[in-house]
Order: structure tokens, then sequence, then C-alpha cells
């Protein structure tokens, strides 16, 4: 993992260097146009990371809505609403906004395609990676020639949720049941990296690196849980 003077970090995957590929940290600045903070703040701080990171276009951002829909980002904006995008376009940026939830990055080993998935509990249960995936199925690549990377999120040791929350997901993917770890009666630790290793292995997906952070207790991302008023951070990808 490498950083861009502490702005971003690169996924360190098996994948071709035309697939290009960062996540923000909160040093880069709040990236979010929703969460109250002055427009003109966001702006700059996009355009910093534009020219900072290199990237090749405006990144496509998306109206997130906790959904299973993945769009083409060639035709995307911020008024699509959507939890992901795909592209097989050079130089368009996909995009996800996270402060909590799990950013999930997609190519294949041909480096022809690329995506990105917001993925939170409800995210997760409405299928939002199991469609990222079948994006790939759709532009002919075998699950074993998919390669999948997750951004940063909350942890489990950082991340209780209730009864409600874990009969919803098992009910969704009982084989997710590992995911959850009881805490105190009626509350469980949940491990978002475990459901969505064990969501994309179900899809044959089994090149899944990442997964070793926690937005909550590392300072060095936004977190909701621990600062409602914080930024989101962003998670890009794109092919050079």
């Amino acid at each position: 993992m490498s950083r861009g003077d502490r702005h971003w970090l690169e996924p360190d995957w098996d994948v071709p260097k035309s697939i290009r590929a960062i996540t923000t940290t909160a040093a880069a600045g709040n990236l979010a146009g929703h969460v109250g903070d002055d427009p003109e703040h966001v702006r700059a701080s996009t355009q910093r990371l534009i020219d900072l990171a290199g990237l090749p276009s405006m990144p496509r951002w998306l109206d997130q809505v906790h959904g299973p829909v993945i769009m083409n980002a060639d035709y995307a904006d911020e008024s699509t609403p959507a939890d992901g995008a795909w592209t097989s376009t050079r130089g368009v940026v996909c995009a996800v906004l996270t402060a909590d939830c799990l950013p999930v990055l997609f190519g294949d080993r041909q480096g022809r395609f690329v995506a990105a998935a917001h993925a939170g509990w409800r995210g997760m249960c409405s299928g939002v990676l199991d469609l990222a995936v079948q994006r790939f199925f759709e532009m002919d690549v075998a699950p074993q020639d998919i390669v999948a990377w997750l951004g940063p999120a909350i942890g489990a040791d950082s991340y209780e949720v209730d009864a409600a929350v874990r009969d919803v997901f098992l009910q969704r993917d009982p084989d997710c049941e590992g995911s959850f770890a009881v805490t105190r009666e009626g509350h469980w630790q949940f491990d978002l990296y475990a459901a969505a290793r064990t969501i994309l292995a179900a899809q044959g997906v089994m090149a899944v690196s990442g997964g070793g952070f926690c937005t909550y207790s590392d300072e060095q991302f936004d977190s909701y849980r621990r600062n409602p008023d914080c930024g989101r951070q962003a998670t890009l990808i794109w092919l050079d």
C-alpha cells in the first residue's frame, strides 16, 4: 500500500498496470457535496485531488442510495441514483464515497473493465456486490479473471449491530453467519469484510485483497460513527 503525500492510498492487488486506483484519506479533504460542507471547499478539495493524483477526468460521482444499481460510468453523474459504476472506457473515473461503509473495487486480469461499488450492510443485502460481478460476467469475464479489493470501512471490533440487522442479512445470505460475533444479548459485532468475501466467493471471485482497515479507529479516515459531521473519502478506479 503506497501513499500519495498521505492524501491517498493505492491498493496492493494483482491487476495490470493499465488499471489505476486510489482511496483518499481525511488529509485530502471532504469530497462529498451532500454533507453540509461549503460547496467551494468541496470543489477545491476535488480539484486538488485531480491535480495531485493526475486523474484523467472528473470522478463520476453518484447519488448513492444503498441500493443494487450498478451504472455505466460513461453516462453517470451526481443525479444518477446508483451505488456502483463500471466502465471499459479509458480515462473515465468510477467513484464511490464512504465514511464507514465498504468501498469495493473490481478489475479483470486483462485490464479491460473496472468497477467500484458502495457496499454497506444495506447495499450488500440488496445485492450490489453480486450485480457488480454480474456486469463482468455479461462482458464474458470469467470469475477466476475478476480481481477485487476491499477498501477502508469500519472494522468488526468497532461495528456492533442488533438483531434486526443480523436477521435481515442472514435471511438474504445464511452463509454470512460467520461474519457476526455475539457481544451482548441481542447484539453482534459485524465484519463487513468477511461478509463481502463470502458473497464474492459465492460468485466464484476468490482473488480478493484489502480489508485491513478500520475507519472508526484509524483517524486518517473519516468515520460517520466517530463523528456524524465528518466528510467522505473517495475510492476511485479508472483505465489508464
